[in-house]
């Protein structure tokens, strides 16, 4: 565990506060002090944080472009000062120095109890301004001399929001000038300045501002406005009217039936800011102390008319460079990548957290852990998941075991469970594969070690995990909607697996590190674990002891089957995702993991037929249900538009959006074939009737990308190495399997392909009954044809009884004119896009291999 540090040798200032504990719906706390500045000042540093959410001023001047800072760590190990250069902003003679603190989370209520005073029971401030003039410092640090107020925020909290009463506000409350003997003097607040660091992660920041794209007014005269997305963070707003007048604003996902705000996924979080007119003509207000997760607002009280340039949604997170991009023919894969982008974006505030709109937004181990490979490839997350690993290390530290959330909020004790605690070994893995840097292995090396040794202690005499709490594969659809972890596969089965999987990186960790004697410790007990995984769940042909989609995908994955018996289980799990119809019967730790385990032992267009499913559960069902993020259950959403009251529905968790790193590496072709990307595979599989498809993701090399296309036959395939990299190029359906070794440069090839060379599944006359009724394109149609000439017989019992006949067979059981059916049933097959094929008269032809190297 790396303890944080101090950013000065000495701290010479104290927390601060008010004299009394606030209470739910207090005013902020507004800090002030006057100070002198002499001739030939050469610098000025203001250092500053809270004990809650802070903004500091310089004679009337916000210092600094992030929000909510500090952010969220866990304060009592680590506590983030955040630095600016306040030169520019200072004047010889008097100036001033002002603060609001808001109760952010460190007193206001965390969790779905609401609970209070989890860090401190009042915001406190701590600041320092270092002068730095010739020969000599002087420095200006928060104490009893700094005087106390209240202004225009009357009331915040993360999960209340904000209310601002602008006539409240006090006018040049941070210039030197300002009368402030109505104000008290501030209370020393005992806090530890051990506990503050330099910020090893980015600030949270303003991205961009969203427009309305609908804005209604309702019969009661209130107005409902439609952000077109749903997103995190707030609202701004320009507004005139008479002093006093309140602006309310309720922020929600989704809209009912009746298009009235759906409130549910909220759960008691009020989500709701209000804003008090000064009545001084055109106003600007945006929160400061307070975020939401919304797409829709409902507006009342507004003055006079409300148009769509008065407002604007901000989107906030952390500052990350966008580092992977995606897109196909297909507009509803594209939208569903989009999604999860959108969900990355909305629950990267600071820490990875699980949802931001609800009252929970946490930091949940196990969600992070499932999307960490989708993570590194959008974005560069060293800084956020870096210093969220540490606060982790320290918590788990102090209680024995890693938290089910960092910072850890919660109001129960957590226990080692898998996928969830399995983080402190698998996510620094996965930074190291993305990055290369063995520091991020090595800063982690003590957590990681003292997971896998708690868990180790706790193996049964045969080393297996079967006692104490799973989450197990965590909202399966199939799970009761009381019990989420109810999953159809054992949870200890999971837990097994996943032990498999971190003690072989545990094992590869401490050889990187040189760590010779853990090393050889650890690849016993991988073997150990192993052995216990076969002896207790697996029989000698590949058949799992728990017959689900989950648990086929853990084997197959996680290298827990030998070749005979991989083949095996890549038959059987296909045959688990026929019979489901190619819809999706997994959770949190399966998900990650499915289509993997199909594509990598034969089964693609299988895989591509889960990826393309519009049925509910699927990873489409959402989009065509207009998502714009990533949902926390698969039915989150029923197709009437009410929301599932299950109490825990989420509309933007990023988690389940974990397909996107399979659709980056099988659909779009990239893999990186060693830590940091140096060496990489250039592999799309083409399939799903998809024409096209592109990716590029910035390493720590450069760029790489790739672009593939299908038309008239030809495949036209090109990519981008950046230097000091090569790659190894798989030409999908190139004549022999042709694989071309490139170095850095663009590189393009153009072929014809295989007359018999198809990207999915094209169904027609001579396809099965069961696979046109497991095709979400086709059935409808065909289905609706089939009720009209049987209408007194069931589907159902159609599928069950000829499943496996094909379907021209099926005409020969039908009534009536079965040659005039048939010609209907194949106009209608023809009329339906399905998977191309290359021409039948193009002859297979050499690749045209024509390459444009880089210049520098």
């Amino acid at each position: 565990m790396r303890k944080g540090t101090t950013v000065e040798p000495v701290w010479r200032g104290t927390f601060i506060s008010d004299a009394r504990p606030t209470e739910a719906g207090d005013p902020a706390t507004y800090f002030r002090r006057g100070f002198e500045v002499g001739r030939s000042l050469q610098r000025a540093t203001l250092r500053v944080t809270a004990l809650g959410i802070v903004v500091a001023h310089i004679n009337g001047h916000r210092v600094g472009d992030d929000v909510l800072s500090p952010g969220w760590t866990s304060y009592r190990h680590h506590l983030d000062v955040r630095s600016y250069d306040i030169t520019e902003l200072l004047a010889e003679g008097s100036n001033a120095v002002g603060a609001v603190v808001g109760e952010g989370w460190a007193s206001g209520a965390l969790t779905w109890n609401n609970t209070r005073h989890i860090y401190a029971d009042r915001p406190a401030l701590f600041a320092e301004i270092t002068l730095e003039y010739a020969g000599r410092t002087e420095v200006v640090a928060t104490d009893d001399s700094f005087r106390v107020g209240t202004g225009g925020v009357r009331g915040n909290g993360i999960y209340a929001g904000e209310t601002f009463d602008a006539r409240l506000e006090p006018d040049g409350w941070t210039r030197a000038d300002f009368d402030d003997e109505d104000w008290v003097p501030a209370s020393t607040v005992d806090w530890s300045t051990e506990t503050l660091r330099a910020p090893p992660g980015p600030p949270i920041r303003r991205q961009e501002a969203v427009p309305p794209v609908d804005v209604r007014r309702t019969d009661v005269g209130r107005y409902i406005v439609d952000f077109g997305q749903v997103l995190t963070g707030w609202v701004r707003l320009r507004a005139t009217g008479p002093a006093g007048t309140t602006i309310t604003m309720r922020h929600a996902e989704i809209l009912t039936p009746g298009g009235e705000l759906e409130r549910e996924t909220n759960r008691s979080a009020e989500a709701t800011d209000r804003y008090v007119l000064a009545g001084t003509g055109v106003e600007t207000y945006e929160p400061q102390f307070t975020f939401h997760g919304f797409r829709y607002v409902e507006f009342e009280g507004w003055p006079g008319e409300l148009a769509a340039d008065d407002l604007s949604a901000v989107v906030v997170h952390s500052e990350m460079a966008r580092t992977g991009w995606f897109e196909t023919s297909s507009a509803l894969v594209t939208r569903l990548h989009d999604n999860i982008v959108w969900s990355m974006r909305g629950n990267f505030v600071g820490i990875p957290t699980d949802c931001p709109q609800r009252d929970e937004r946490l930091g949940w181990t196990g969600d992070i852990n499932a999307f960490a490979s989708t993570a590194t490839f959008l974005y560069d997350v060293r800084g956020v998941l870096d210093s969220w690993l540490r606060d982790l290390a320290a918590e788990q530290a102090d209680i024995g075991t890693v938290p089910w959330v960092v910072p850890d909020v919660l109001p129960h004790a957590s226990s080692a469970t898998a996928l969830w605690s399995d983080v402190a070994v698998n996510l620094p893995w996965q930074l190291y594969q993305e990055y290369g840097e063995l520091d991020l292995l090595r800063s982690a090396y003590a957590s990681m070690t003292s997971f896998v040794r708690e868990v180790e202690g706790q193996l049964s005499d045969e080393y297996l995990w079967n006692t104490g709490f799973q989450f197990g594969d965590w909202l399966d659809p199939d799970a009761p909607a009381n019990d989420p972890g109810g999953s159809r596969t054992d949870r200890y089965l999971v837990a097994q697996a996943y032990l498999c999987r971190t003690t072989a990186q545990m094992a590869a960790t401490a050889d990187l590190l040189g760590e010779t004697a853990d090393a050889e410790d650890f690849r016993s007990l991988n073997l150990r674990v192993r052995d216990a995984f076969v002896h207790e769940y697996l029989t000698p042909a590949g058949r799992l002891a728990s017959e689900t989609t989950t648990a086929y995908a853990l084997a197959i994955v996680f290298g827990l089957l030998d070749d005979g018996q991989r083949e095996r289980a890549g038959n059987l799990l296909a045959r688990l995702v026929e019979r489901d119809g190619y819809t999706i019967r997994t959770g949190f730790a399966g998900t990650p993991l499915l289509t993997d385990a199909l594509s990598s032992t034969g089964h693609t267009a299988e895989a591509y037929r889960l990826l393309m499913q519009e049925e509910c559960p699927s990873f489409l069902y959402p989009v065509t249900r207009g998502a714009t993020t990533i949902w926390e259950r698969w039915d989150a959403v029923r197709p009437d538009g009410t929301v599932n009251s299950t109490g825990m529905t989420s509309l933007n968790h990023y988690a389940l959006g974990a397909v996107a790193d399979w659709m980056h590496r099988v659909v779009g072709g990239l893999q990186s074939l060693e830590p940091g990307w140096g060496r990489i595979r250039i592999a799309p599989e083409p399939g799903g009737g998809l024409t096209s498809a592109k990716v590029g993701h910035t390493t720590v090399h450069g760029h790489v990308a790739c672009e593939w296309r299908i038309a008239d036959g030809r495949m036209t395939l090109t990519v981008d190495i950046p230097d000091g990299t090569s790659a190894t190029v798989v030409l999908p359906g190139a004549p022999d399997g042709r694989v071309d070794e490139v170095g850095p440069g663009e590189h393009s090839w153009e072929y014809e392909l295989p007359a018999d060379y198809v990207t999915g599944t094209t169904l027609t006359l001579a396809s099965t009954l069961r696979d046109l009724m497991n095709d979400a394109r086709v059935w409808p149609a065909v289905g609706a044809m089939l009720a009209g000439h049987l209408p007194d017989v069931s589907m159902d019992a159609i599928g069950s009884l000829f499943g496996d006949a094909p379907l021209s067979d099926v005409l020969a059981f039908l009534p009536g004119d079965s040659a005039d059916f048939e010609r209907r049933l194949h106009d209608v097959l023809n009329g339906i896009e399905q998977p191309p094929t290359a021409s039948s008269d193009s002859p297979t032809a050499d690749v045209d291999d024509v390459r444009r190297e880089r210049t520098s």
